[in-house]
């Protein structure tokens, strides 16, 4: 027996929302049921555009409704904690926009107010959940040191068998070895709209905060750990930091450089090096329009193996599945192999972590994500700090 949607609210109308509306509604086992805007005017209009039902003028409104159960909050970065705890003492759960929050403190106060609520909190960093980053988790595993004597492994009888987690290693065909040297540049050289938040410092705006969730984020994923000091560079213009440039110091002789900017053409690339081979992508935040998500890695002999995303077996919500099976001439609703789509994906894990929050897969994966958003907004702080500062400031 299928269960009901999970109904999701959203919290402002800003452009980001369009997006997200569609994919939620695109999404199997979620639905939108009531958008809220400081307009009322505004909000009918956005609902009436998405085939939304209800509308509400105010975010304390939206609160008092019964008709939802997770608040997406898409507002600018400076209200994302405020509305996130209101959202989690009301009892719901909140997928949050990025950066989580404008400090360590804030984001751990979120995290605070979501276990005192026995909620879930999911930041939407959408790269996260696709599935060339479930890759990218599985080659890492190579940069750990290999066992002083490893177990014999077993050939499969059938080469094209389902491999399974223990087998993964083995499925890999390189070595990344000890990890030396991570990259991460993320920027866009594009016009503003008048009355944009990311060209208001109090709003949160800058690039620090909005880039460089992204190329902090990735240097952290791939660590997996803060780093121990940074030492960073900014750009100001008309009162906001619009290009930085940093590099960072781990434990075990680690490194890292990053940058990030609005005044530099569109990057989203990134290298994780280790001793014996290194992984580049040139669009880990988000697939090229059009192009499939890909990524090389460059061994130290000078092989190179390129890499195309794997495929991403979903099943199809009742609206899409009509529509497909339709087009397709046939009646079937069975799942179906397509290009991954990563805020689908994310929206998916949501529903997943509501449905499940007793699971240990579910418990671990919260505990992880809780992980990689406050260390993301920690060395997003000491980066700030050093640029203020002009010296290296320490990490976590």
């Amino acid at each position: 027996m299928s269960q009901p949607d999970l109904r999701f609210a959203i919290m402002g109308t800003g452009r980001i929302t369009r997006r997200l509306i569609a994919d939620i509604q695109t999404t199997p086992g979620a639905s939108v049921t009531v958008i809220a805007s400081r307009s009322l005017e505004r909000a009918k209009w956005q609902a009436d555009s998405f085939g939304v039902p209800g509308a509400v003028d105010g975010y304390d409104e939206l609160l008092k409704r019964d008709d939802f159960d997770v608040v997406y909050i898409a507002l600018p970065p400076s209200l994302h904690c405020e509305w996130t705890v209101a959202a989690c003492q009301a009892g719901r759960h909140v997928l949050c926009e990025k950066p989580l929050g404008m400090s360590a403190d804030e984001v751990r106060a979120m995290i605070s107010a979501a276990q005192a609520a026995d909620v879930r909190l999911l930041d939407a960093t959408a790269w996260l959940h696709h599935a060339r980053t479930t890759q990218f988790r599985d080659w890492l595993k190579t940069a750990e040191p290999l066992p002083d004597t490893p177990e014999p492994k077993q050939a499969k009888a059938d080469p094209f068998e389902e491999l399974n987690a223990d087998d993964t290693e083995a499925a890999v065909p390189f070595r990344l070895g000890t990890l030396r040297h991570l990259s991460a540049s993320v920027s866009f050289r594009s016009p503003f709209q008048s009355g944009d938040h990311r060209l208001d410092a109090s709003l949160g705006g800058g690039c620090l905060l909005d880039l460089g969730w992204y190329a902090a984020g990735l240097i952290r994923f791939a660590a997996g750990r803060c780093p121990l000091s940074v030492s960073a560079d900014g750009v100001m213009r008309d009162g906001i930091i619009s290009r930085v440039s940093a590099t960072m110091q781990f434990d075990q002789d680690l490194t890292a450089t990053l940058s990030c900017g609005f005044d530099t053409a569109t990057r989203k690339w990134c290298e994780i090096a280790g001793e014996d081979a290194s992984i580049v992508c040139d669009d880990f935040t988000r697939p090229w329009p059009d192009k499939p998500a890909r990524s090389w890695v460059h061994e130290a002999s000078g092989k190179v193996h390129s890499f195309l995303e794997p495929a991403c077996c979903v099943e199809p919500s009742s609206s899409q599945s009509s529509i497909e099976n339709a087009d397709a001439g046939n009646s079937s609703s069975e799942s179906v192999e397509t290009p991954c789509h990563q805020e689908r994906e994310m929206i998916a894990e949501l529903v997943r972590r509501v449905r499940n929050p007793n699971d240990a897969s579910v418990q671990a994966a919260e505990a992880e994500s809780y992980r990689q958003a406050l260390q993301t907004q920690q060395i997003l702080d000491a980066l700030a700090e050093s640029i203020a500062t002009g010296q290296r400031a320490v990490c976590c």
